[in-house]
């Protein structure tokens, strides 16, 4: 165990619901149980390589548990990029800052920069963070519940106008390249049909199961992930993000019109967008965010250099990071068997 140490915290990627409450977690137990200081890195890794690092003391993470989005802010910038300054850079700007440790909390791609950190020598820690619950090593990330639940509401008040007005209504979530959030809202708002990445399904069967549950007197419910890829093909903007993907959307706009062509129903389509990455944390990942940051101090003090905190069960488990970024974790077949015996 580490006798003294210099934190430095940093949130990266797409914002998400319980990024404070891990912060506070680490904060409060390093403070209280270890006696050590902490730094907030400003913007994810824009602050580690533009060296915009203030203090955290204590006092700031009060009452922060229930607080959405992150008090240190966010990116997509990493040190890799384009004028970065890649592993050289963050050892010069750790050095100056006199910083022994970095918590790096985000998802796939700022786990992947993390691990490629560490494989430089340079003491990180990383704990898991993304709404659409896609990282293999851990069975759940905080942020998805928060997800799924903004997103099943959401749907429960379209619904009610859909219904009045005896429409089809196609409803288009996040998740990128896994359809957690889609099975997971479609199943607690009664989807007529749930389309996600992993499961390729014909127009033809669409408008099936849309047509069979107009001729049982209900308005139909299309619920699809950003990343279903309608006749093999994925829809995506023009543009890329800071980690130099793709971004996804635009998929419920191009089933709308062929849908209400094809069934001559009408058809609206909605896109819940940064809804679902927005506003307070539901209490279960306000309780496993904490519990993530609790367990993410530990690691440091511990020296677990190169891992990742992870959720096993009902317990917290360190995993190394290679582990965590290996592979994406897919809806497997059984659960969407399980979840098609519902549609139509």
């Amino acid at each position: 165990m580490l006798d003294h140490v210099n934190i430095g915290i940093l949130t990266s990627g797409g914002d998400c619901p319980g990024l404070n409450a891990v912060i506070r977690g680490a904060v409060m137990k390093g403070d209280r149980i270890y006696g050590v200081n902490f730094q907030g890195i400003r913007d994810g890794f824009r602050g580690l390589v533009e060296d915009d690092i203030r203090p955290l003391p204590r006092h700031d993470v009060r009452g922060l548990s229930r607080t959405g989005g992150t008090i240190l802010g966010t990116s997509r910038i990493g040190p890799f990029g384009e004028g970065g300054g890649g592993s050289a850079r963050v050892k010069q700007v750790m050095e100056r800052n006199e910083m022994d440790a970095i918590i790096a909390i985000g998802g796939e791609g700022t786990l992947t920069v993390a691990r490629m950190l560490h494989d430089d020598g340079i003491k990180v820690v990383g704990v898991p963070k993304t709404i659409d619950n896609d990282l293999s090593a851990t069975d759940y990330t905080f942020g998805f519940d928060t997800a799924v639940s903004i997103a099943t509401e959401s749907i429960d008040r379209l619904r009610t106008t859909a219904e009045s007005h005896h429409r089809c209504m196609v409803v288009e979530v996040m998740g990128r390249h896994v359809g957690w959030i889609a099975l997971h809202a479609g199943l607690a708002s009664g989807a007529h049909a749930i389309l996600i990445p992993e499961q390729p399904v014909s127009m033809e069967q669409i408008c099936g199961w849309v047509e069979s549950a107009l001729d049982r007197g209900r308005a139909p419910l299309v619920v699809v992930a950003e990343g279903f890829m309608p006749d093999g093909a994925e829809i995506v903007r023009d543009a890329l993000d800071g980690f130099g993907r793709p971004r996804l959307g635009g998929v419920g706009e191009w089933l709308g019109p062929i849908i209400e062509q094809r069934t001559d129903i009408e058809t609206r389509v909605m896109t819940l967008g940064h809804l679902q990455r927005g506003g307070v944390p539901t209490s279960y990942d306000r309780v496993l965010a904490t519990r993530f940051g609790l367990a993410a101090i530990d690691a440091v003090m511990d020296s677990k250099w190169g891992h990742m905190v992870s959720l096993r069960g009902i317990d917290i488990e360190t995993v190394p990071l290679s582990e965590g970024t290996a592979d994406l974790k897919s809806v497997p077949q059984s659960r969407w068997d399980e979840a098609a015996v519902l549609f139509g």
